[in-house]
């Protein structure tokens, strides 16, 4: 009941929030306490009010009903939005101003010796700033402000340059170690891990993974989640809900509990084994990190009876093959293609095997997409060729769709188009279960979002039966929910696929081949992702072919 909440353990609480926008009702009664030493990932569909909800705790927003209770002397730390905020202080100061108090101690402190008329009076009060500006950390925050922009990405000789003076993604990282800065009690961040590159991301896993006190994140990273979160809230109509674990603990455990729950005929005893051998595999699965182990033991003490359904719904994916792939799938001989005049794919030759889940990685995006656009037969090479074996029916998901949609067609007319049998229920089926439902079959195709071409594109795919995915891009537009479930999907998927993402969860489930186009040549390895980031045969091999350009872009 609304007021029961007990508050004395958490460093920041939630108490019968309310926030609603006209009809539309975002919160209701939400009451939730957030406790030191765990990190909670707050997740939710587009709209769901992720965003909203850290400006409700930060108090940016007013919320209706309700109030955020904050402990005195509690300091809390926002990553900020604004990159123009604060253009004419100098990066070591922005990042100092993290630390509100700090920063006025050390300008006032400042002003104070600056003066042509010093006291008496003036002495004292240096003393008291002296004392304050030590006790807060002021002699190491030069140090501390260099070893947060190093780790994200940036070099400490931009502390003393103006705000002004750097582009958007270095203003963004500044802003980010502005939020770190100083060890807060509460940690909001809001999508940190945008803009960001792979080695910094990974710095700033660690970072948070070895925060003692409270974070609380958006992210749509499943990998960052996963490896930082002890707790999911998840915000489903206008309520939130509390979960033990990381991203995949919840979504995993929630997927179970609604697969048992339409069951019926599963014995209760068989439901407790399962459940209990899904808690112990995940809580045996421990780091090193303070946040890991944190996990483990709070996942170790859940009881079968908190295991609970979520209401949030991801759509069901699956991708059969007609037929099996067979010996020979592919050979690419010297390709070659211009875009605009420019070389874009040069001389590339690849031979794909039967059991190959080949990621394409490296900054050359537009090769990627030229190359899987011919594969695809959506284009003609310059130069080479490539030859698919008797066997392999290839399907293409493309990275942008904007032309498979043009027309005036409802989705069942639209999906009807990509196979021959004739039923309306068979076409809804595969509609069904990307969550389109009852009058929503009849939409046009002209007015769908991004999201739900993206589904759509999926359906089509499920359609085909292929023995080979070609797939450009395929989470672009997804919720964490339908990213998960593609996913898993293409985890279990029996046949070929040829794949690019910036998921980096995704790429290390999924592949077991490497290839990274670099300025150097091609770089082509059959190993997990995150084996080859570590191998060092092939970080020497990469630095050499980056020279100067050092880092990875998915």
């Amino acid at each position: 009941m609304p007021g029961e909440i007990q508050y004395l353990d958490a460093v920041i609480t939630a108490a019968n929030i309310a926030l609603q926008y006209g009809d539309r009702v975002l919160f209701k009664d939400v009451s939730l306490k957030f406790t030191p030493g765990n990190c909670y990932g707050v997740i939710g569909a587009n709209g769901a009010g992720k965003s909203t909800f850290l400006k409700i705790l930060s108090g940016d927003i007013e919320p209706d009903s309700g109030e955020v209770i904050i402990p005195k002397g509690e300091r809390l730390a926002v990553l900020k939005q604004d990159q123009f905020a604060y253009e004419e202080l100098s990066v070591l100061h922005a990042i100092i101003l993290g630390h509100r108090r700090l920063y006025d101690v050390m300008r006032e402190k400042d002003a104070v010796y600056e003066k042509s008329d010093f006291t008496e009076a003036d002495g004292m009060r240096a003393a008291e700033l002296e004392g304050e500006f030590a006790e807060l950390g002021g002699w190491e925050a030069e140090s501390e402000a260099g070893r947060l922009i190093s780790g994200l990405g940036l070099s400490d000789e931009l502390l003393e340059r103006k705000m002004s003076e750097l582009d958007g993604g270095q203003k963004v990282r500044v802003l980010l170690a502005q939020a770190l800065f100083g060890n807060p009690d509460i940690l909001l961040l809001d999508e940190p891990t945008n803009n960001l590159d792979l080695d910094s991301v990974g710095w700033l896993e660690e970072f948070l993974m070895n925060f003692k006190n409270t974070l609380i994140v958006v992210s749509h990273d499943r990998h960052f989640l996963n490896k930082v979160t002890t707790h999911i809230v998840d915000i489903d109509f206008a309520k939130m809900q509390l979960y033990v674990g990381n991203y995949d603990f919840w979504f995993h455990s929630s997927q179970l509990a609604r697969k048992q729950l339409r069951d019926d005929k599963k014995r209760r005893e068989d439901k407790i084994a399962e459940l209990k051998e899904f808690i112990a595999r995940f809580s045996s699965n421990a780091a090193r990190s303070k946040q890991a182990t944190s996990r483990q033991k709070l996942v170790e003490k859940l009881s079968v009876d908190d295991i609970k359904p979520s209401s949030r719904k991801a759509p069901y994916i699956a991708f059969n093959s007609a037929r099996d792939v067979g010996k020979r799938v592919l050979e690419i001989e010297g390709l070659g293609k211009d875009v605009e005049d420019e070389p874009v794919l040069n001389n590339f030759t690849l031979t794909v095997n039967p059991a190959d889940k080949i990621v394409f990685v490296g900054p050359f995006h537009q090769a990627k997409s030229a190359l899987f656009e011919i594969l695809a037969g959506e284009s003609k090479p310059d130069t080479g060729s490539f030859d698919w074996g008797q066997t392999i029916t290839p399907g293409y998901f493309p990275k942008d769709s904007t032309d498979y949609f043009s027309g005036d067609l409802s989705l069942i007319e639209w999906l009807r188009q990509y196979t021959e049998v004739e039923e309306e229920s068979y076409v809804r089926g595969f509609l069904g279960r990307m969550l389109f439902t009852g009058d929503e079959t009849l939409k046009k195709v002209s007015v769908l979002s991004g999201g739900e071409r993206v589904r759509c594109m999926l359906s089509k795919l499920m359609l085909a039966e292929p023995n080979v995915l070609i797939m450009d891009e395929p989470t672009n537009h997804l919720d964490l929910e339908a990213i998960t479930a593609l996913n898993d999907a293409l985890i279990d998927f029996k046949g070929v696929v040829l794949f690019t993402s910036h998921d980096h969860e995704f790429v290390h489930t999924i592949a077991n081949r490497i290839i990274e186009l670099t300025p150097g040549g091609v770089i082509d390895r059959s190993m997990r992702f995150d084996d080859y980031l570590r191998n060092e045969d092939v970080r020497a091999l990469r630095d050499s072919m980056y020279h100067e350009h050092h880092l990875l872009e998915l």
